[in-house]
This record gives C-alpha cells, sequence and structure tokens, in this order.
C-alpha cells in the first residue's frame, strides 16, 4: 500500500467500526446538545441517539458477544472481548453526556413555560387529574409481579421498560418487598397533558403515574412506603432461520422473529439511584453476571420515545416545516410517462415531494397500456401507498412482481404482511435470493406504445416508503433511457430466475460486477494521476468500511488523486495522513434531515462520470448483496448532483470533520460566510421550480 508516515502501523491504517459508529451517534448528541438547533428538535435528537444505540447493542454488541462466547477471534475487527470494553468505556461517557444535555434541555424548556413534572411537582388539580386517569386508563393495564415471593425471575421483555418497585413500612423498615411492573408505554402514551398552571404547559411522564398510584396498586399489602425505579433489558436481535425443509421460508422468519425476543442479554441499563440490595437481587435472579452489559442510567429510560414528544403548540421550537416542492417537469393532469420519455427526471425529496413517485405507481395501475410492474421492496410505511397502488394495479389486471427482502431487520414481520396482503390479490411475490438480501431500490413498468413495449424504471438510493421520505434525504432517478432499462429488466430477470446471470455494461450491479467496476474506475484517476493528468474521486455513503475499497483510496491519494469524502455514518478510513492519505478529505453532516443518499463521482478524463448506489462500501452490500448503482447520463442532471455535492462540501454549520481522533470537530471557518447545505439546496431547487 506504500509508505505510512507518523509511525502508524498497519493495524492502524483503519477506524474500529463499532467506535466509529459509535463516533457517528456522538455527532447526533452533539446536535442535542448544540442550542442553535429549536428546543423540541433538541429533545428528539435525544430520542434518535437512545433509539440507535438501542439498535447498536441489540446487532452490532450482540455480535461481539456470541463471538467471544464462542472463542472467535477476527483479524477485521480484533479481539472482540477488547472490542466490548472498549464499546462499554465510550457508551458510558455518551451516557453521562447523554443525561447532562437532557437536564439541559428540560432547563429551557421551563424557560418556554414547558415543564416536564414527576409525582412530587403537582398542584392538587393536576394531582386530581392524573389519579383519575391512573384509574381509568392506567391501573387496568398493570400486572404487578411480586419478586420476594417468586423463585426464579419473569422473562423481560426485550427494550420494555419496568419500574423495579422497593416497598417497606415506616413502623418496621427491616421490612421489604420487591415487585415488577411493566411499563405499557407500547398502549398508552408515554407524555400525558396535564391541566395549565397559568401561563405553564405541564406533562408528566407515564411511568411517573404510575408512581404516584404505587400506593393503591399493593394497597393490601402491609406496606407504606414504595419507591420504584426503571430497568431496561437489550436482547440478542439477531436469530437463526431453521433449516427444517417442511416450512415454508414465510413460516421460518415468523418463528425465528418471536426467538429475537428471547436471545441473550446483551444490555441492563438501570436507574443509577437504585438501592445496592435491589439491583443485586436482580441481578442474581436474572443469572447476569457480565458486569460489561451493565449501564447506570437515569431516572427514564426508552428515550427514544421523546421523538415522538407533543410539539405544544409552539411552532417557534420545531424546525422550520419546509414545503416539498413539486418537479417542474412532472405537470398536473399529464401523463408522467409522457414527461419521462422526453427526459430523465431527478427527484431529491424531502426537498421534492415524493408523491411523484406514489403518482408514478398509481398512473400505471390504472394506464390501459401499462402491462406490468415490478418493485423490489426493502421496508415500506406502516400503511403504504406504494402497497396500496400495486394492490389496485393487481385489480386493474397488471402483472405485479414484487421482490420482498424478508429479512430486512426489524422490519421481517411487516414485510411478511404486505407480501401476503399482495399474494391474495393474485401479485407474483418473490422472497429475494438465497443467500443474499436483496437491497437494491428498482420499479420498473412495462408499457405498449406504437405496438411495442416501451420500459420505464425509477431507480433510487432509498426505499419505497412515503414516511422516511420526509425524513431521509435520497435521490430517485426517472428514465426511459433503453440501454439502462434493458439492464433493470435483467436484474429482475436474475431475482426471478436466479440461474440467469447477465452482463452489464452500464448499472453497477452487486455481488457480480459492482466491486471490480468500482476499483477499475479507481485504478483509472490513479493513472491518470500518475501521467500528470487532472483526476478526482468524490464519494457520498452512509458507511466506509471495506478495507480493500479503503486501501485502494489509499493507493489514489497516494498517487496524487484528490478524494473528498462525505461519510454519514462509519468511516474506517483515516484522511489526511502525510504518506498515506493526505490527498483525502472527509466530512459527516448532521442535519434536520437524515443524509442517506449515496453518490459516486469520477473526473475520469473529463468525462464526470457518476453514480446514484443503493450501496455503500461495506463486504455485505458489495459481496452479499443484490445493489444496484445507475449512471446518470444526463448532463442536466449531472450538473444538479454536482451543484447538490457543492452545497454539501461547502457546508460549515453543521459538518464534522472526521479523523482517527474521532473528536467531531465542527467545520467552522470564521472568515467564511456561514453555510447549511440542506438549507441552500431547498432553495436552489425552489429558485428552479419558479424559474421553470
Amino acid at each position: 500500500m506504500g509508505k505510512r508516515s507518523n509511525g502508524l502501523k498497519k493495524k492502524e491504517c483503519f477506524v474500529n467500526r463499532e467506535l466509529s459508529w459509535l463516533s457517528f451517534n456522538a455527532r447526533v448528541l452533539q446536535e442535542a446538545d448544540d442550542p442553535d438547533v429549536p428546543l423540541l428538535e433538541r429533545l428528539r435528537f435525544l430520542g434518535i441517539f437512545s433509539n440507535n444505540l438501542d439498535e447498536f447493542y441489540r446487532v452490532r454488541v450482540a455480535t461481539h458477544q456470541r463471538m467471544v462466547e464462542a472463542g472467535i477471534k477476527s483479524k477485521k475487527i480484533g479481539n472482540p472481548k477488547k472490542v466490548l470494553q472498549q464499546i462499554q468505556r465510550r457508551v458510558v461517557r455518551l451516557r453521562e453526556h447523554f443525561d447532562k444535555v437532557f437536564t439541559e434541555v428540560l432547563d429551557a424548556l421551563k424557560k418556554e413555560n414547558i415543564y416536564i413534572l414527576n409525582e412530587r411537582q403537582l398542584d392538587k388539580k393536576q394531582m386530581e387529574a392524573v389519579l383519575g386517569y391512573f384509574q381509568e386508563k392506567v391501573r387496568p393495564r398493570l400486572v404487578p409481579i411480586m419478586l420476594s415471593t417468586q423463585p426464579g425471575f419473569p422473562y423481560l421483555k426485550n427494550q420494555v421498560i419496568y419500574l423495579a418497585v422497593h416497598m417497606s413500612h415506616s413502623r418496621d423498615p427491616e421490612k421489604e418487598g420487591y415487585a415488577l411492573i411493566e411499563v405499557p408505554s407500547g398502549l398508552l402514551q408515554r407524555f400525558i397533558p396535564l391541566p395549565s398552571s397559568g401561563l405553564k404547559k405541564c406533562i408528566i411522564m407515564l411511568d411517573d403515574v404510575i408512581r404516584i398510584g404505587l400506593g393503591d396498586i399493593f394497597a393490601i399489602l402491609d406496606y407504606d412506603r414504595f419507591a420504584a425505579y426503571t430497568i431496561k433489558m437489550t436482547r440478542d436481535a439477531e436469530f437463526d432461520i431453521s433449516e427444517d425443509i417442511t416450512k415454508s421460508f414465510y413460516e421460518k422468519i415468523a418463528k425465528s422473529i418471536k426467538q429475537r425476543e428471547k436471545g441473550n442479554i446483551v444490555r441492563f441499563v438501570y436507574d443509577r439511584e437504585m438501592p445496592d440490595p435491589l439491583l443485586k437481587f436482580i441481578l442474581k435472579r436474572i443469572k447476569m453476571t457480565s458486569m460489561e452489559n451493565l449501564i447506570s442510567g437515569g431516572r427514564y429510560h426508552n428515550a427514544r420515545d421523546f421523538i415522538g414528544f407533543p410539539d405544544m403548540g409552539l411552532k417557534h421550537l420545531t424546525y422550520k416545516p419546509l414545503p416539498p416542492l413539486l418537479h417542474s417537469a412532472i405537470k398536473p393532469r399529464k401523463s408522467i410517462f409522457d414527461s419521462i420519455r422526453q427526459k430523465d427526471i431527478l427527484l431529491c425529496y424531502p426537498y421534492q415531494s415524493y408523491s411523484h413517485v406514489i403518482d408514478f405507481l398509481r398512473e400505471a395501475a390504472i394506464d390501459p397500456r401499462v402491462k406490468s410492474i415490478k418493485i423490489t421492496l426493502y421496508r415500506v410505511a406502516k400503511n403504504s401507498s406504494v402497497i396500496n397502488a400495486l394492490i389496485n394495479a393487481r385489480r386493474n389486471g397488471k402483472d405485479v412482481m414484487a421482490v420482498f427482502e424478508l429479512q430486512a431487520r426489524f422490519d421481517e414481520e411487516a414485510n411478511i404482511h404486505w407480501a401476503s396482503e399482495l399474494a391474495n390479490e393474485g401479485a407474483h411475490i418473490l422472497d429475494g435470493v438465497p443467500g443474499l438480501k436483496v437491497h437494491a431500490k428498482l420499479c420498473q413498468v412495462t408499457r405498449l406504445e406504437n405496438g411495442r413495449e416501451k420500459l420505464y424504471s425509477y431507480i433510487s438510493t432509498g426505499n419505497f416508503n412515503e414516511a422516511t421520505a420526509r425524513v431521509y434525504s435520497d435521490h430517485g432517478l426517472f428514465t426511459a433511457h433503453p440501454q439502462i432499462n434493458n439492464e433493470v429488466n435483467k436484474v429482475f430477470s436474475f431475482l426471478e430466475n436466479n440461474y440467469k446471470t447477465a452482463n452489464y455494461k452500464h448499472l453497477l450491479v452487486s455481488p457480480f460486477y459492482m466491486r471490480n467496476r468500482i476499483k477499475k474506475l479507481i485504478k483509472n484517476e490513479i493513472k491518470n494521476a500518475q501521467k500528470g493528468e487532472k483526476s478526482g474521486i468524490t464519494l457520498k455513503l452512509n458507511n466506509l468500511v471495506d478495507s480493500a475499497m479503503i486501501r485502494l483510496l489509499y493507493s489514489a491519494s497516494q498517487a496524487g488523486v484528490p478524494v473528498k469524502l462525505l461519510i454519514r455514518g462509519i468511516c474506517s478510513l483515516i484522511p489526511g495522513v502525510p504518506g498515506m492519505s493526505e490527498n483525502i478529505e472527509a466530512y459527516a453532516i448532521v442535519d434536520k434531515y437524515l443524509e442517506h443518499s449515496r453518490i459516486l463521482s469520477f473526473y475520469a478524463g473529463g468525462q464526470n462520470l457518476i453514480y446514484l448506489s443503493s450501496a455503500d462500501w461495506m463486504i455485505r452490500n458489495l459481496d452479499n448483496r443484490i445493489e444496484v448503482a445507475t449512471p446518470v447520463y444526463d448532463p442536466d442532471i449531472k450538473e444538479e448532483l454536482h451543484t447538490y455535492l457543492h452545497f454539501q462540501f461547502l457546508d460549515n454549520q453543521k459538518t464534522r470533520l472526521l479523523n482517527d481522533q474521532e473528536a467531531n470537530y465542527y467545520k467552522q471557518d470564521t472568515k467564511e460566510a456561514p453555510h447549511r447545505a440542506q438549507v441552500e439546496y431547498y432553495n436552489y431547487l425552489a429558485a428552479r421550480t419558479e424559474e421553470r
């Protein structure tokens, strides 16, 4: 790979992926800590941070724990036990930072006359309201378990919050008992509005409503003192798929989902104020011996619920909504197919309206000239307009082929449901490719025009999900380009008949061609740089982990190729190291929308090749999944994408510098005017819409 300076050893050429992910989540926490972010958005970023960390434990920490138990060591990830220890130390620091930010946000809410009150802070009117709510709504949902009389310990559900209750009597302090209550936040709202007190807007959390009712719940017992402490269990989210050939793949997945809920414990979070005897009692009963999985926390857990915190009618405490723009090339009351046939159309949501994608499917469903719709579905919305359009297409006699990825983590159950709904309508359902996840984002419509079949495709960097399209920033390309459409059709043919492999001259398709084609593109830049010609690589990805690709980027840097990276999540590459990566710049943006587009750009001797991709640069994407990257040929769209990237690199408000220290320093230059990519790109698109 060439000479390395600064004493870097080979293993130090890469940042550990788990620690890099924690660095990404620290950037999310930075948004919650930023006083310039609207107050309720700060609270929601705390929720996002918490939700991210939950999933991290369920998947990544669980994987390392399995490796430790199996005695497996890996050159790629290092000693898993050591990595778990590093994770534990980092998470403890992040939790301390989280608690500090949470306290600051609560104090700031008070200045806005918003109060989250606990059970000891209510006035008489509020207490009466809470007692009434407790009796009517909460008490019927509670089933306390008396721990003191149980020889074992009840099964703790994954990611569910419980109150561990300590009971005692004022006359006899040594007489005590323990109980457990599940907080029914899945059935009842977590945040309950209270009667106003003057100008104050007050809320109480469901946890504290239960605390108020403890005396009522345990009234028949001889106790008069009650204290409750929150605990939460996180379990291994991986599951093993049965090899039972008598069961369908659907049945195997459904059974495995149930098994997941009984996975091994990978994290136990508890209220740090819990008395030591009660904590030891619980840990002994659940047979938790590894203290590495023990995390102390504050009074409230499942902070992910703060994502849904009510706006309290105070719009100045949230981001100003930016209404999605309609694309000027798609005319109302006109056929979208006519527009696509004239010129490729690029969408970037949530800046532009996702309704164009839904309308594409709806028009295909009712157009008498449309014969078939083919689509890949990885994650869809809860009440999916995409599925609804496909159902209507079937009812109108169209052939519908839907490729569902039944192993899309945490969406397996929803995908089984929607696959069954479509199958009941007569759609042709495919459950992916054995051994490979289908992660490509493709839709193709076949339409009869002038007696011949004409193909139209929509190729995206994001899922067919109108809900996430409101918060994930993605690109999608409508195209009638014959060669691209023929190759999209080849992908669907392979998904239907796995033995039908094909050659691709335009699309980059994994696991067959994408890695090698990208390698050639990088090596071409290296060759041009070595000849003294202009070169350049620009990549926007969610994750950059694949060591072979990173080494190639290091080689490009050493050859003098300028490499610019925008990596939202994990970045195992270390930029800016003399002799190794001094020509590489790496940045991350965390802002209102989650940056999700994947864009690959190569100077290519002045050709300015640019691709939109469904794939990150990880082994799983390049070698173990069906992924598709499409070239962009339309010069106007290429220019628009380069403008988009220009805004991204210009940003000096929400951009962090990536390095091996993972300090997440902001990219701020006091000499430059402030630039915020997401706002400026929206304004750019709005101005173009008005011009047209």
